[in-house]
């Protein structure tokens, strides 16, 4: 699938040093700041509503491909691998890397320089790796990232028809 958009709510805030792949969408009230180091994106990703993503200049933000970022969640300088799925209000500190299709729980807190092995389930605070996701949790994150992509589609199509009105 290579879709050939960006869909950036009117209402959140993108600035500084963000790089954001095709496919990808920021939602309501989200915060993008990349002022003091980079930020970027992967392809087929959403940020949802009131997430906040931030760096320091020592740790900049990389999140790959096909990744939910849950509502509230607070992303700071840090690294989350393709195919992963930010819970609703986790917080993920500097230095953190999650791997490659990982599930970080609602509200985990993700504490400084934590590394999650590709394939973890991670919950609790301070985050604990509880197992490994089997191959229908791992396939769910890379279909849910692609639920997001269909919605932000949607969403451009409605503003469309607003301008042509």
């Amino acid at each position: 699938m290579e879709e050939q958009f960006i869909y950036m709510a009117k209402e959140s805030v993108v600035k500084g040093q963000v790089k954001i792949g095709q496919g990808t969408s920021i939602w309501y009230h989200a915060t993008v700041r990349g002022d003091k180091a980079p930020i970027e994106i992967g392809e087929y990703t959403n940020v949802q509503d009131n997430a906040v993503l931030h760096v320091d200049a020592e740790n900049p933000v990389v999140i790959g491909d096909y990744v939910t970022i849950g509502h509230g969640a607070i992303i700071h300088g840090c690294t989350i691998g393709d195919e992963s799925l930010i819970g609703m209000g986790a917080v993920i500190l500097n230095g953190a890397k999650i791997g490659k299709h990982c599930v970080v729980g609602a509200g985990a807190l993700i504490t400084q320089n934590m590394e999650v092995p590709d394939g973890s389930l991670i919950f609790g605070n301070p985050g604990k790796i509880r197992r490994v996701l089997t191959e229908e949790e791992k396939a769910y994150n890379r279909k849910n990232a692609m639920g997001y992509v269909k919605e932000a589609k949607e969403e451009l199509e409605k503003v469309e028809r607003k301008e042509e009105m």
